[in-house]
This record gives C-alpha cells, structure tokens and sequence, in this order.
C-alpha cells in the first residue's frame, strides 16, 4: 500500500526530537525567567518606565503603550503603533521584566528604521499563513490522486513557507534584544550587575525561536523523505 505520513514510521523520530528540543527550550526560557522575576532592579523603575523612558529617547514618543492581558504576551504592533505589556509584565520592576519591555522597544526602533528583516517578515505573513492553511490539503490531493508528484511538490513548498518565516524570525529577535541590552546600558536604566542578567533573559527567550526553525526543519525533511524523489513510495 501507498507510504501515508500520518502512520507510525521512522520518520517520526523527526517530529518527537524537535517536539522535545521545543519542550526543553520552553521550560529554560521559563525557568530563567522565573529567576529573574525574583532580582528586582537597584534603579526601582518599572518595565513600564524604562519602556517609555527607551521610546522617548529614540524620538518615538508617538508609540502608545498599552497593557495586555497574559504572561508574556508582550508585543509590539507596527500596525497600530502601539507596544503591549502584558500584566506580569508592565508594573514589574524585575531585572527579568525590564529586559523584556527594552526588548519590545527595540522592536519599536527597527520599525523606526526601516529594519530590512522585520519588514520582509511583516511581508511573509500572509503568505505564510496562505502556505498554513493549503499546504496540506494540496499534499493530501496530489496523495490521493496516485502520488501526484506536482501537487506534493506544490504542498511541501507552501509548509516550508513556515521555516522560512522563522528564519526570518531569528535576525529580528536578535537584534531587537542587542538594541535593548545597548540602550539599557546607554541609558543607564540597570546596573553593571544586572545587564547580564536581562542578557540571559533575552538569550533564553532566543533559544524558543532557535527552537521553533529547528522543529520545523525537521517536519520539512520528514516530507521530504516520505514523498522525495519523484517516486511512489510503498510499505
């Protein structure tokens, strides 16, 4: 019978690494963060100050801040302008909070820039979410239809859309947590001792995207290997 890659086959190994390199990087990033909620910062400001205080000095004044509902739901929205924190956030005066606001803020500066990256990923949206929602009724079409080779081919390309959007991903997290560890420290909003501490924040918050573009890694090769080669595959 035709080789289906939603039965129990080795290449479901792929699938659990990367569903297990996902699971270990959440619970560091949750971990370190937990640690650092504890350092509450010498300065006594909150997340919420040093945020405004990091958009007022790059002339972005202009960016509402908001509250949100949530833990770590904190994001900047380019759209409305506006950058989000969330609850566990916002009125913290954590050395773990304070990173984490500096780093939305960062965001909030490379839209100021006219980042390349963060632009090309806000372009790579709907077609991401496009490349989600008809890759895998395309690959089930061309399966069902005798392993139609085109359609398949067609599938696994939408699905890979995905990676490519968390590749993008990674340059942006990067550099918005490098401008917030820069202005922090500019600015003097935390001490010597805490700015590596924000900086382990930041870093264990990186490992979840590093993460993600890995897992989805290997469910693009895992289709690859099923459906690879042009030829039809048999158990």
């Amino acid at each position: 019978m035709p080789f289906f890659p939603f039965y129990w086959d080795p290449t479901m190994i792929l699938i659990i690494i990367g569903m297990i390199i996902s699971g270990f990087a959440s619970m560091y990033v949750q971990s370190t963060y937990s640690k650092y909620s504890n350092v509450k910062s010498k300065r006594g400001y909150t997340a919420s100050d040093v945020c405004r205080e990091i958009l007022n000095a790059a002339q972005l004044k202009n960016v509402r801040l908001e509250g949100i509902r949530g833990n770590l739901t904190d994001h900047y929205n380019a759209q409305d302008n506006v950058l989000r924190l969330s609850d566990t956030t916002r009125n913290s005066t954590s050395v773990a909070a304070i990173g984490v606001a500096a780093h939305e803020a960062g965001h909030a500066m490379q839209d100021r820039d006219n980042y390349g990256p963060l632009r090309l990923r806000a372009a790579l949206v709907p077609v991401t979410n496009f490349g989600q929602t008809a890759a895998f009724p395309i690959l089930f079409l061309g399966f069902f239809m005798g392993y139609q080779q085109t359609l398949i081919n067609i599938g696994i390309l939408l699905f890979s859309l995905t990676l490519l959007f968390q590749l993008v991903t990674l340059p942006v997290e990067f550099d918005a947590s490098k401008r917030a560890i820069r202005i922090l420290e500019e600015q003097n909003l935390l001490t010597n001792e805490e700015l590596p501490q924000a900086k382990k924040v930041l870093n264990a918050a990186a490992l979840t995207y590093i993460a993600a573009a890995i897992a989805s890694f290997l469910s693009v090769l895992r289709l690859f290997l099923i459906f690879g080669g042009g030829g039809r595959r048999r158990r």
